[in-house]
């Protein structure tokens, strides 16, 4: 469909819309037609804001007599695209953004029913004003939308304790691609009517419907939290130190981040006002959170009892434990630094990807050997949730590389490390999504059975293929589309 024979199906979404919602100004769309990364650019003939469940389920309804493609957007924070339009200018970009009413929110239920519009940080500051806490937490926390987060089952540095977004999501309102509502945010203990159309939704990056609002699941508010840096000698030392902890301490344990000495020292050379915790260099670092609500005990006793125990035992070679807030905030910055620092000293492929957790430490070390062989002069840097079996797997750049080695070299390091991941019974995506960025390895190394059966899925709630089209599910040539 070309732009031109686009004018009517516009002029009634204007009609639709009014000014506040629907525009075509170039200046006023162009930030939303590009990653916040700036690696992916695309183009779209309006951007649609509305401001109900109603206003969204219209515009689908009038996109999908037109076959036009919608993009759903919410914060434009995510990491691989998934979010931005491709370079078809007949696509329509429809943000969520206005759509950030927090409908109700309760203590006695522990719940909170949001629009897709809510920025994550503000439904922090919504549950902790009625004595609650919504436990998913990540570096985007301040632009990430709820939305967004439903669409790519996001993860961050808490899934240890409480889970995915997909653990946390009790109910889910969406527009499908007929411009049907689905409502189902009655929250219910017990459903058994078929097929869990909410669960379907969470994490399909907008191809099979656009989530408008959610019934979210919130926790008991933190009492007091306890902050620890350990310095040990392995992967394998950490998986076994995190056992430890689980079993003296339960599910106080909330937080389990494992970095290696490259990586703190690279935090340390380019993030000012950043100290190294311990005294001596250990080849691995671990960042521990313990956690207990109003009222409960003080973890601490527990914390310092096990971290004894375990440099008694030599399982570990050093540790320190946050003596204030402000100290416990110092540590976690290093971590939550990585991605800046590293981006900094050189270039590298980033991995997101997950293996199972008693796996993870030998994948660690026996992979990042492979690569390092199979690429000279590269080195990699793993880190991150070892309790989740999900690290990020980053092939540096070797010395004094070209300025285009990520180009040149980055798809080869890629799929080699995709090939390892999948011989190990991985996924290549464990919390970012595939969106636009992984989907050529998707469809590579996929399994066909699930392949088929996604796209099964995709051809029938959406037979027009208008919904986020060229992201996340791969289809035979001819097959979707607008």
């Amino acid at each position: 469909m070309t732009n031109a024979s686009l004018s009517p199906l516009l002029q009634k979404l204007s009609d639709r819309l009014g000014p506040k919602g629907f525009t075509r100004e170039p200046d006023s769309m162009a930030p939303w037609l590009e990653d916040w990364r700036k690696r992916y650019h695309g183009a779209a003939a309006a951007m649609l804001s509305p401001a109900s469940t109603e206003e969204v389920a219209d515009i689908v309804r009038l996109c999908s007599a037109a076959r036009v493609a919608i993009v759903p957007q919410g914060g434009n924070s995510g990491m691989v695209g998934g979010a931005t339009p491709t370079a078809a200018s007949n696509q329509i970009l429809l943000s969520l953004r206005r759509m950030n009413a927090i409908r109700t929110i309760s203590a006695e239920s522990s719940s909170a029913v949001c629009e897709a519009g809510v920025i994550l940080a503000n439904l922090h500051d919504a549950a902790a004003a009625v004595g609650r806490r919504f436990p998913l937490t990540l570096g985007a926390k301040g632009s990430a939308t709820v939305g967004g987060l439903i669409s790519t089952n996001a993860g961050g540095t808490q899934v240890l304790r409480f889970g995915t977004m997909r653990g946390l999501v009790a109910g889910i309102e969406a527009v499908l691609p007929d411009g049907s509502i689905f409502n189902g945010l009655t929250v219910l203990k017990k459903d058994n009517r078929g097929y869990d159309l909410r669960q379907l939704l969470i994490g399909a990056e907008g191809t099979l419907g656009i989530v408008t609002a959610a019934a979210l699941k919130l926790v008991p508010a933190v009492g007091v939290r306890r902050v620890a840096w350990v310095g040990l000698g392995s992967p394998e030392a950490a998986l076994r130190l995190l056992r430890a902890f689980e079993d003296k301490m339960g599910e106080a344990v909330e937080g389990f981040e494992l970095l290696p000495s490259a990586a703190l020292e690279i935090v340390l050379r380019y993030i000012p006002g950043t100290r190294a915790p311990l005294d001596r260099r250990c080849a691995w670092n671990v960042l521990i959170e313990a956690t207990a609500p109003v009222g409960a005990p003080d973890p601490q006793p527990a914390l310092e009892q096990a971290l004894g125990d375990a440099l008694e035992t030599g399982l570990i070679e050093d540790a320190m434990i946050a003596a204030s807030e402000a100290q416990a905030e110092a540590l976690w910055r290093i971590r939550d630094s990585m991605a800046e620092a590293e981006s900094k000293d050189r270039q590298s492929t980033k991995h997101d990807i997950s293996v199972a957790v008693d796996s993870m430490p030998g994948f660690m070390v026996e992979a990042a050997a492979a690569v390092e062989r199979r690429f000279p002069g590269t080195s990699v840097m793993a880190f991150g949730h070892l309790g989740d079996g999900n690290v990020h797997f980053n092939v540096r750049a070797p010395d004094g590389a070209a300025p285009d080695w990520l180009l040149s070299e980055g798809p080869a390091t890629s799929a080699y490390v995709h090939d390892l991941v999948t011989a190990a019974g991985g996924s290549l995506s464990a919390e970012h999504g595939i969106g636009q960025a992984r989907l050529a390895e998707l469809e590579r190394i996929g399994d066909p059975t699930r392949l088929r059966a996604m796209a099964a899925i995709k051809r029938a709630l959406d037979p027009h293929g208008i919904m986020n089209p060229g992201k996340l599910v791969p289809l035979a040539e001819g097959e979707g589309g607008p």
